[in-house]
C-alpha cells in the first residue's frame, strides 16, 4: 500500500485535486479488475478508452483516478491529470511494487528474430552458475521452475512490475526478458532498470503498428537509450549488439552505457569463426576478450550461431567464466517451436518453427538446405490483421528457396484466409510456376498434404506458429498445435 502522493513522484502532473495522501491498496487499468481502495489509471487503448469506464471503476471502489484529460469525478475522490497515462501507469506500478528491477540483474532482449532462443540460452547460463532465474517471453513466463501463462510477449506495465515483484519475493536474482517493439513504443518498460540490453537484429515485421522500418528501429533503440537509468546499481551497464546487422551503428549510437559487439562477418568484441553447420548442431570457435573457446551447440543454423554469441556476450558482461558459459550453451538441447523436430521414425525430417517474418523464414529454409538430402517442402501462411506488406515477400522467399511450397492459413483472425493466401501467392508467382506450390487453406490438411508427398531425405518445414497451441479464426481461439497435427499424421500417412 502506498500513498497517491508517493506514487506520482516524478510524474508530470498537469493538475491534481483532492487528498494526495490517500492510501491506495493497488492500481488497475481495467475497471473490471478494480478492487476497493485501488487507483484507476485511464489508458487510451486501441479498441476502447479507459476514461469511459471511470463510473464503473468508482462503482467497484476505486479510491483515486489518474487521467490524461479533464474528467468529472465525485467530490472526495482524488484526481491526477498527467500528460501520458501509459507512462504514468508504468512508473506508478514500479513504485507500488517497490521498484523490483533495482533488486534484480535485468537482461532485456529486443530484435525481430532470435529473442526467444537467446533468452533460453541466457537462462541456462545463469542456472549453470546456481542463480535462481526469472524468464519473461513469448513462450512462457517462469519464476525459477514455476511456469506462468503468457498473454503478451512483454506484459502490460502493471502486470510486468507485479511479476518482477513476485520474482524478487521468490528469491530470483536474475531476470531475462524479451522486450517487444510494441512494449517499448507503448511505454510498458518505463520504470524497469536494465543492466544489459541485447540487440539481435531488425528485419521487416510489425509495420501495421509502426508504419515503417524507421519507426520500428526507433522503438527498439529506446531499450538502449534507457541504460542510463541507475538507482544504486554498481556494475556497468552494457548494450550488446549484433554488429553484422545493418542497423548496428544506429543502435550503438543510441546506447547509454558501454557497448559490447558480437558477430561473424565484421570486426567485433566477440566473433565466431571456423563455423561448421550440421543437421542438428553448429560447431565453431569464438574469440572473446576473456580468451578463445570452441562451442558445439545442439541447435542448427547460422542464426543459432548468432543467438549463442548474444548469450555468450551476456555471460561475459556478467563476469561468468567462459568455461561455465560453454558448459551451459552446450547443454541446451532445443527450444520449443524453434526448429523443433517431430519424429515418429519416418525417413524424412519434419521441423516446426515460429518463423513468421521474411528474414525468419529465409533463415530456416537456408538452414534446412544445409542438411537436406532431398527436397525442402515449406508449409506456411501469414497472420491476419497484421502487416500485409510482408506477405508477398515471404511468398517469394519460400518459392525461391524451397523445392515446394504449401500455402495455408496461419492465424487469419478477422481476414478471409483465401485473401491472405492470394497476397502471399503474388510473391510466389514471381519465383515459381504453378507446379511448385499448392494452396490448401485448412492448415491441418496442408500439413497432411506435405507429409503425404514427402520422400526419404526430404525436409518438411512447418513455419509460422511454432510453439503456439491455438489458431485464431475471427474472434474464436481454437486449439491447434502444428507439432500435434504433424505427429498425428505421421503414423498413418507415412
Amino acid at each position: 500500500m502506498k500513498s497517491l502522493r508517493d506514487l506520482i513522484i516524478g510524474l508530470e502532473a498537469a493538475e491534481t485535486r483532492g487528498n494526495l495522501d490517500t492510501i491506495l491498496s493497488g492500481l488497475s487499468y481495467d475497471s473490471r479488475k478494480v478492487t476497493p481502495g485501488c487507483g484507476f489509471v485511464c489508458v487510451e487503448g486501441f479498441k476502447t478508452d479507459g476514461h469511459k469506464y471511470i463510473p464503473s471503476a468508482l462503482e467497484q471502489g476505486a479510491a483515486a483516478i489518474i487521467a490524461q484529460r479533464p474528467v468529472e469525478v465525485p467530490g472526495g475522490i482524488p484526481l491526477v491529470i498527467v500528460r501520458d497515462t501509459r507512462k504514468a501507469l508504468a512508473l506508478m506500478s514500479a513504485a507500488m511494487a517497490d521498484h523490483p528491477s533495482r533488486k534484480l540483474t535485468m537482461i532485456g532482449l529486443t530484435g525481430t528474430n532470435g529473442k526467444t532462443t537467446t533468452t533460453y540460452l541466457i537462462e541456462r547460463i545463469f542456472k549453470e552458475e546456481g542463480y535462481k532465474v526469472g524468464l519473461i517471453g513469448t513462450i512462457i513466463n517462469k519464476i525459477g521452475e514455476k511456469v506462468l501463462p503468457v498473454t503478451n510477449t512483454t506484459p502490460e506495465s502493471l502486470d510486468l512490475q507485479m511479476l518482477l515483484k513476485e520474482m524478487v519475493d521468490s528469491g530470483v536474482t536474475h531476470a531475462v526478458m524479451e522486450v517487444s517493439s510494441h512494449a517499448l513504443e507503448l511505454g510498458r518498460t518505463e520504470g524497469v532498470e536494465f543492466d544489459n540490453a541485447v540487440f539481435t537484429n531488425i528485419t521487416q515485421d510489425h509495420l501495421d503498428f509502426h508504419g515503417n522500418m524507421e519507426n520500428y528501429l526507433e522503438a527498439k533503440k529506446k531499450l538502449f537509450a534507457g541504460l542510463d537509468r541507475n538507482v544504486g546499481k554498481q556494475a556497468p551497464k552494457y548494450g550488446i549488439i549484433n554488429v553484422d546487422d545493418s542497423s548496428a551503428r544506429s543502435v550503438i549510437e543510441a546506447t547509454k552505457g558501454r557497448v559490447l559487439t558480437y558477430g561473424v562477418k565484421n570486426d567485433c568484441d566477440i566473433k565466431a569463426f571456423n563455423i561448421n553447420l550440421r543437421a542438428d548442431r553448429a560447431a565453431f570457435d569464438v574469440a572473446t576478450p576473456k580468451g578463445d573457446l570452441y562451442l558445439e551447440i545442439h541447435l542448427p543454423g547460422m542464426f543459432n550461431v548468432y543467438n549463442s554469441l548474444a548469450a555468450l556476450s551476456v555471460g561475459i558482461c556478467q563476469g561468468i567464466a567462459i568455461n561455465s558459459i560453454k558448459a551451459a550453451l552446450e547443454s541446451v538441447k532445443g527450444v520449443p517451436g524453434r526448429m523443433e523436430k517431430v519424429s515418429e521414425g519416418q525417413d524424412f525430417t519434419v521441423l516446426v518453427d515460429y518463423a513468421h517474418t521474411p528474414d525468419g523464414l529465409e533463415n530456416i529454409i537456408r538452414a534446412a538446405r544445409e542438411f537436406a538430402a532431398g527436397r525442402v517442402i515449406t508449409v506456411f501462411g501469414c497472420g491476419g490483421d497484421r502487416d500485409r506488406t510482408k506477405r508477398p515477400v515471404m511468398g517469394e522467399i519460400s518459392a525461391r528457396l524451397s523445392d515446394y511450397s504449401v500455402l495455408t492459413s496461419d492465424n487469419p483472425r478477422t481476414e478471409e484466409p483465401l485473401f491472405i493466401i492470394s497476397q502471399i501467392e503474388e510473391g510466389v508467382r514471381r519465383a515459381a510456376d504453378r507446379s511448385k506450390y499448392s494452396i490448401i487453406p485448412d492448415r491441418r490438411e496442408a500439413i497432411g498434404s506435405a507429409i503425404k508427398m514427402a520422400e526419404a531425405g526430404d525436409v518438411i518445414l512447418i513455419a509460422g506458429k511454432g510453439h503456439e497451441t491455438y489458431q485464431i479464426v475471427n474472434d474464436k481461439v481454437n486449439h491447434f498445435d502444428d507439432r500435434e497435427v504433424a505427429r498425428e499424421m505421421l503414423p498413418k500417412d507415412v
